[in-house]
């Protein structure tokens, strides 16, 4: 009981204005008592409005009372002192750089508690008990500490905002209503703040509703991963397996023909040897009957040399000639022969089926696509490297610099048959294009930018086969002195893309899966020449042509280039 009543002495004796012990304490006329420095510093900021308050009560005193030393206190407060107890606060108290201070505290500023929309200061919790114990005070509206109290002033008359102009939608204060805003919509704040509470909680209600339709959508797009990944995983285990499979079996047929080989080696070196060994013993009896004849040949005695004659003319039946004739074989370089072509129709067969693969492994695409590129570094992100099928090319069209570049010439080229090649003059690329691609084109005097499907018609009339004249083909074509988009035998000109004859060149743009194909005019900035939305159902190819039929198209010498990007 003894520290509560120690407690309420310095409670007591202590300045509601800095909350320190009273320093040189006076009594103003209500009563209430303060450090002389602390009440002449807020008096001081009250000598324009000609009326003094009480930092506490508020009365207000006219003219400024005079200040006169409270010995009385000063004794008590110092007496107070040698207990060694201060009043001062936990300096966890004191307002910090982000906290609202208190507009009363006049030396080291404590925390504001409210804020008072009708005096339009803040307080700490001393300074704001005034406004619990007095009625008049009672009746402030008090909020959250602010520090933007300021706001709620109008600039131009000093009065409180307490009305809202609905034409201009902005608040102000009674006489801007009767002022600049005569005649507009007015109401009051509070009526205003009504309505918008209203507003507001319906756009809190549509934000939940958001929220709670985005972790849906965030709820399914996680499980979405987990099915993804979990696909993937089993797509990658039961991949390996098959092609350890085709591995295997490709190592057991390498053994088969290591083994067949083998063996037809042993079975005809076998043959050659026992040969071999017949003729050498021929060899050696021949030899033996040799050199008896020509022991005979030098017998003196003519009785004994025909007695023996008949027996050692005698000779043994020889080895048949027809059996010893090498046939012009070259052994066993035509089974090298048979297994190179069977690589290279595993070739093929890898090729086209790795492209399915590929093209099935793309269209796994579980969100849209990607938005087209809009620079130069966006689009060369899906770059391809491609190269021309020598297969398909037709015979006036030279291949040259690593197959990149195709020049139409006036001979035949020769180049051997297969199924693959145009009898028109055009020529396909050697990989397909999946997912996103981009490529670049660049020609001297003209040409035909294209994709096609694989299965494009290599022979027949032109409606067949050419670029553009089919089902199965898209073309971009410079005719005319202007660009021409062609599709199914359906020609569109393109306005507004008259060039000069001089070099230039051409990117396009491929989203299989989006079914986006895109024609750009390259230079220092990507010109858009046509874009096409369609639905590929494929792999494409690239393609190129230089036909005669275009006037200047098939000047000898003309060429077009697939550009190297970096």
């Amino acid at each position: 009981m003894a520290q509560k009543g120690v407690q309420l002495d310095r409670e007591t004796f202590s300045c509601s204005v800095c909350l320190d012990l009273l320093k040189d304490p006076v009594t103003i006329p209500c009563g209430h008592s303060y450090c002389i420095s602390c009440i002449k510093s807020f008096w001081d900021e009250e000598d324009e409005k000609k009326t003094h308050s009480c930092p506490q009560c508020r009365q207000t005193f006219t003219p400024r009372p005079v200040l006169v030393k409270n010995t009385m206190l000063a004794v008590l407060v110092e007496e107070l002192k040698k207990t060694g107890l201060q009043a001062a606060p936990a300096d966890h108290c004191y307002a910090g750089p982000e906290d609202v201070a208190c507009d009363v505290c006049t030396r080291r500023k404590l925390k504001a508690v409210k804020s008072c929309l009708i005096c339009l200061v803040s307080y700490c919790e001393k300074h704001l008990q005034p406004h619990y114990d007095s009625a008049p005070l009672k009746k402030h509206k008090l909020v959250e500490p602010s520090k933007k109290l300021q706001e709620n002033i109008c600039s131009r008359h000093d009065e409180v905002m307490k009305m809202f102009c609905r034409t201009d939608q902005q608040c102000i204060c009674y006489l801007c209503s009767v002022d600049e805003h005569k005649g507009h919509d007015t109401v009051s704040a509070a009526a205003e703040r009504t309505e918008r509470q209203r507003e507001l909680q319906l756009s809190r209600q549509q934000i939940q509703q958001r929220i709670q339709d985005r972790e849906k959508d965030v709820k399914v797009l996680q499980q979405e991963v987990e099915a993804i990944n979990g696909s993937a995983d089993k797509a990658v285990g039961d991949s390996e397996k098959i092609f350890t499979e085709l591995i295997r079996l490709m190592e057991k047929r390498s053994s088969d023909v290591k083994q067949q080989i083998r063996s037809q080696q042993k079975t005809e070196v076998s043959r050659v040897k026992e040969l071999q060994e017949k003729l050498e013993q021929e060899i050696t009896e021949l030899k033996r009957k040799d050199a008896e004849l020509k022991q005979l040949s030098h017998t003196e005695d003519h009785t004994q040399f025909l007695h023996n004659y008949p027996s050692l003319s005698r000779l043994s039946e020889s080895t048949d000639s027809s059996s010893i004739n090498i046939r012009p074989l070259r052994y066993f370089e035509d089974v090298t022969a048979a297994v190179s072509q069977l690589r290279d129709k595993l070739q093929d067969i890898l090729r086209d089926t790795w492209t399915n693969i590929s093209l099935t492994v793309t269209d796994v695409d579980v969100l849209l696509s990607q938005t087209e590129p809009k620079t130069k570094a966006g689009f060369l992100r899906y770059s391809q490297e491609i190269t021309l099928d020598p297969n398909t090319a037709n015979t006036l069209l030279l291949l040259s610099e690593g197959n990149r570049k195709a020049t139409l010439m006036s001979e035949e080229q020769s180049y051997p048959s297969h199924p693959d090649r145009f009898t028109c003059e055009q020529v396909l690329s050697r990989e397909s294009l999946t997912g996103r691609c981009y490529w670049e084109v660049e020609w001297s005097r003209g040409v035909r930018v294209a994709v096609a499907y694989k299965d494009i018609s290599r022979t027949g009339d032109l409606n067949e086969c050419a670029f553009g004249c089919n089902d199965k083909s898209w073309v971009l074509s410079f005719v005319r002195n202007c660009f021409e988009f062609c599709h199914n035998n359906i020609k569109t000109v393109l306005s507004g893309t008259m060039f000069c004859f001089g070099s230039s060149r051409v990117g396009v743009y491929l989203d299989h899966s989006a079914g986006i194909l895109s024609f750009y005019s390259v230079s220092e900035t990507m010109t858009l020449l046509h874009r096409v939305q369609t639905t590929f159902t494929q792999p494409l190819y690239a393609g190129v042509s230089l036909p005669p039929y275009e006037g200047f198209f098939g000047m000898c010498g003309s060429s077009v280039k697939l550009c190297e990007l970096k």
